[in-house]
């Protein structure tokens, strides 16, 4: 029982962050073009850490993109800027997205 009990909060404990890092992405409206697993208007956070596995520089370049917006990458429809996301939070939200794979 004991046992159980430790397991349990230890998932608990691994998985709050990432619960916590889906909420940051969903108060500052990245949910409303994007999805973990699927595409919506703009790539799954999943695609995003997947063709940027391998890319030393990804976190930086995707913060910078979460801020300022872009466009080509993924298609014709431009990701817009977001002025209301920190660079902290920026930061925060690229390493969650680049963790999803």
């Amino acid at each position: 029982m004991k046992r159980a009990f430790v397991l349990a909060a230890l998932s608990l404990a691994a998985a709050a962050p990432a619960l916590a890092d889906l909420a940051l992405a969903a108060s500052k409206n990245c949910m409303s073009c994007h999805a973990v697993e699927r595409k919506v208007l703009g790539p799954s956070f999943k695609d995003v850490a997947l063709r940027y596995k391998d890319d030393k520089d990804a976190a930086a370049m995707l913060a910078s993109k979460i801020m300022k917006g872009g466009k080509g990458v993924w298609g014709p429809v431009p990701m817009p800027a977001n002025n209301q996301v920190s660079e902290a939070d920026a930061k925060k939200l690229a390493g969650w997205i680049l963790s999803t794979k």
